[in-house]
């Protein structure tokens, strides 16, 4: 699958944090930073409005102290895909 947006993702032990060179988005769920990246994404207008966008997450181990990356096999990558909606167009 490709991917239009590639992204670090880290749990720093609170929230889940998604770097990019251009920003970064948080949320204490998968599904708040989701939301986070949707929003930055239509406020920044890096894609266009009500287009959907494939985002790689790509899992940044090191975040994961060395002695415990063995039995860290949880951790992942994942793919979504976000639909860039505006609250606005989606009430109506």
């Amino acid at each position: 699958m490709k991917a239009d947006l590639e992204v670090r993702l880290i749990h720093d032990g609170i929230k889940w944090i998604a770097y990019h060179q251009d920003f970064e988005a948080c949320g204490q769920t998968l599904a708040e930073l989701d939301q986070a990246l949707i929003r930055y994404l239509l406020d920044r207008q890096l894609f266009p409005e009500n287009s959907c966008v494939t985002v790689f997450m790509i899992f940044d181990h090191s975040c994961i102290p060395a002695w415990i990356r063995q039995y860290a096999y949880h951790y992942f990558n994942r793919y979504i895909r976000l639909d860039l909606k505006s609250p606005v167009s989606a009430v109506q």
